[in-house]
């Protein structure tokens, strides 16, 4: 089975050359993420804006906006984060494939690299090994932790994903399916409207989707460590917030998803918004998806589905 590990990504994997206990300021430099994130930030913030008082947008550019991040979106809360890391379904190949590809639009890292991160997170959190440690503040924990190698990315937590075909196909053509997802939407613009129509379906669904969506996820990472409230378990700096909720398509209720990790609903009320939990029940309703794991919660509040 391949070693290979991709090398166009968030965080660069290859952070077990350095030393542990070394301090974050001490830690090399991944320059890879730095040039990338940079590069994503910098289109969002002047050339997106300036590309619309030029141009402006079409109603096909924000149309394209909403599906890719909703579609991308959803490639990480329902297949990255509740299927393939936590286990909370069992989905049918076609929607492991879809979720794979959905995900790697994203451009939030591969699913090995992505589930491995995660996992350690859980073990391991508001620790020195959590990699993004809320501990250490809200830049940190929100975009900073991708800027530095990290000498706790060790291969005991890629080697259980490592044992799915999908995942080391998906990671091995990562580069090209994160690229596909802001050339798509250039492709249909320029189907649309030409050349101009292309470039500004490539700046707002394409780039500046990517910039929010990114951002988005990083709120679950610090956001919900920092602000919020905790329901079900105080061991951790885990929080609920229904606002995050709205832009991570239901990933806000971060304490109750802490204490209750393998659950498919993040959001356990009926009335909790989360569109993940609809999605992954409907699936189950069309005979995509099946074994959906429900905690018995000890809060009757949040007893209801």
């Amino acid at each position: 089975m391949s070693e290979r590990r991709s090398e166009i990504v968030l965080n660069e994997p290859r952070a077990a050359l350095v030393q542990a206990g070394t301090s974050i300021h001490e830690r090399p430099i991944a320059w890879g993420n730095v040039v990338l994130f940079a590069v994503i930030t910098a289109i969002t913030v002047v050339a997106v804006p300036l590309f619309g008082l030029w141009y402006g947008y079409t109603a096909l550019d924000w149309a394209l906006f909403a599906f890719f991040y909703v579609v991308s979106g959803l490639g990480i809360t329902v297949g990255y984060h509740r299927l393939f890391s936590h286990r909370a379904f069992v989905a049918h190949p076609v929607v492991k494939v879809a979720l794979l590809v959905a995900g790697g639009w994203a451009t939030e890292n591969s699913a090995l690299n992505w589930c491995a991160d995660h996992a350690r997170h859980h073990a391991k959190v508001d620790t020195d090994e959590d990699p993004y440690n809320a501990r250490r503040g809200f830049w940190h924990s929100h975009v900073g932790w991708i800027f530095r190698r990290d000498p706790h990315r060790t291969e005991k937590w890629f080697a259980p994903f490592r044992k799915d075909p999908l995942f080391v196909w998906q990671d091995r053509w990562y580069p090209a399916i994160a690229a596909s997802g802001v050339a798509i939407p250039f492709v249909i613009g320029w189907w649309q409207g030409g050349l101009i129509g292309g470039i500004g379906c490539f700046l707002l669904a394409g780039v500046a989707r990517v910039f929010v969506l990114l951002n988005s996820t990083f709120c679950i990472n610090s956001l919900c460590h920092i602000w919020g409230t905790q329901p079900y378990n105080q061991s951790n700096s885990s929080r609920d917030s229904a606002w995050v909720s709205l832009v991570t398509l239901g990933e806000g209720y971060h304490n109750y998803h802490h204490t209750y990790s393998r659950d498919y609903r993040n959001g356990p009320r009926w009335y909790n918004f989360d569109p993940s939990k609809w999605l992954i029940y409907s699936l189950s309703v069309l005979g995509l998806a099946e074994n959906l794991v429900r905690a018995q919660v000890s809060d009757p509040r949040s007893a209801q589905t």
